[in-house]
């Protein structure tokens, strides 16, 4: 579909490939051009909600009579502008502040350790909680504890093994280490909640009555479980803003245990106080949650270690990236899927037919480090040629390998 200019609803950049119809790279096209000719074509239900100091941002509550899907693409065609700054950003950095990553890896470093020493200390509490009360609840509570050390451990472990490299025997790195961390680590979860999930359905069909806790075991029951559930809304808080995914996993955790420790609290009392029958339902409802919430970690990691393709938000950030390198004649392909934690990215570019080789080299050489500068980006790959007519290079395996040697 050709772009039209006069169409504030067509894609601010839009990717194709080459030949006859593929058109000339411009230099007019910046993020000031794209903005202020999209801005240019707005309605005025649109209008009020632009801020004024900086035109790449919408409030879209100051709009009005939107649909939700005209608020959704408004929000994403803006959000789109915000990352065509952030790449002009990184083409003008010539520099990587080092002192700035090492305090992100030192704070995450915290964060892992915090939580890890945690996880012990709520463990024997919810250990000493179970004996007390003898609810099933709290015990699928410190259950989950008991995994949270074993999981915290996988990750910690995870962590190391991506920092230790050797080139010889990894030569790309070791980020996919962490995904692989984390499906085990969401995986031993889901296995905790369908364990819990037998257990409760157990109690319930034998109809089995607990003894009433005293006083005195309410007392600790309520003292261990509420203080646990501080500490652990206390690292959440702490963990969930940082760009690591092992330390947002443990985030991811913490805020899991929250709803466990509180619906394992309340089920208890209630079964305590009212019916018995409360508290193999709480943990009923905890291992369904846990089933749930893990089984969906554990698709979203395997699915980025498949070569899954990339939003086409970043797709068009990065053909914009493309668009404004010097002396591109034409953009055949530019593609980019997961493979682990990051993208790996591939252009194809086509340059003059007669330009010297160690120009059209440190073309190629130059767009691939400013590729590989965005923080979404792993490796890049660009390929140069002369002409954009012909089949495309690689051919997608369809087939398993044959194992035979």
């Amino acid at each position: 579909m050709a772009f039209d200019a006069n169409d504030a609803t067509a894609p601010l950049v839009e990717g194709r490939r080459g030949g006859g119809g593929g058109r000339l790279i411009s230099r007019r096209n910046s993020v000031n051009v794209f903005r202020n000719d999209f801005i240019a074509r707005l309605s005025d239900k649109v209008r009020p909600g632009v801020d004024i100091e900086s035109s790449s941002t919408l409030d879209i509550s100051k709009t009005s009579s939107l649909t939700q899907g005209e608020k959704e693409y408004y929000e994403r065609q803006f959000a789109t502008l915000k990352s065509f700054e952030e790449v002009d950003y990184v083409e003008s950095a010539d520099f990587i502040d080092d002192d700035e990553d090492y305090e992100e890896q030192a704070q995450q470093e915290r964060a892992m350790a915090f939580s890890n020493y945690a996880n012990i200390l709520l463990l024997a509490f919810k250990i000493y909680a179970t004996i007390k009360s003898g609810s099933l609840a709290i015990a699928a509570s410190t259950l989950d504890s008991l995994l949270d050390l074993l999981a915290g451990g996988i990750l910690w472990f995870t962590h190391l093994s991506m920092k230790n490299i050797n080139i010889y025997k990894y030569p790309i790195g070791k980020l996919r280490v962490q995904p692989v961390g984390i499906i085990i680590f969401a995986a031993i979860m889901a296995t905790l909640g369908f364990q819990v999930l037998i257990q409760a359905i157990q109690e319930l069909v034998q109809n089995t009555h607990p003894d009433k806790m005293s006083s005195g075991q309410l007392v600790w029951l309520y003292t261990i479980m509420l203080s646990a559930t501080a500490i652990k809304l206390v690292l959440w808080l702490y963990c969930r803003s940082s760009g690591n995914d092992i330390v947002r996993a443990y985030a991811k955790d913490h805020y899991f245990d929250v709803v466990t420790n509180v619906v394992g609290l309340v089920a208890a009392v209630l079964g305590d106080m009212f019916y018995w029958w409360l508290d193999p339902v709480g943990a009923i409802l905890l291992a369904i949650y846990t089933i749930t919430n893990w089984s969906g970690t554990v698709l979203e990691n395997a699915v980025s270690l498949v070569g899954q393709s990339a939003p086409p938000e970043l797709l068009q950030k990065l053909t914009y990236l493309v668009i404004r390198h010097p002396n591109i004649k034409r953009i055949d392909t530019v593609r980019a899927y997961t493979f682990g934690v990051l993208y790996f990215v591939e252009v194809d570019i086509e340059l003059p037919e007669d330009m010297p080789l160690k120009e059209a080299h440190t073309i190629g050489e130059n767009l691939q480090i400013k590729l590989e500068k965005l923080p979404e980006v792993e490796r890049a790959f660009v390929h140069l040629d002369y002409e954009c007519d012909h089949k495309p290079e690689h051919s997608v395996l369809s087939k398993l390998p044959n194992s035979e040697l």
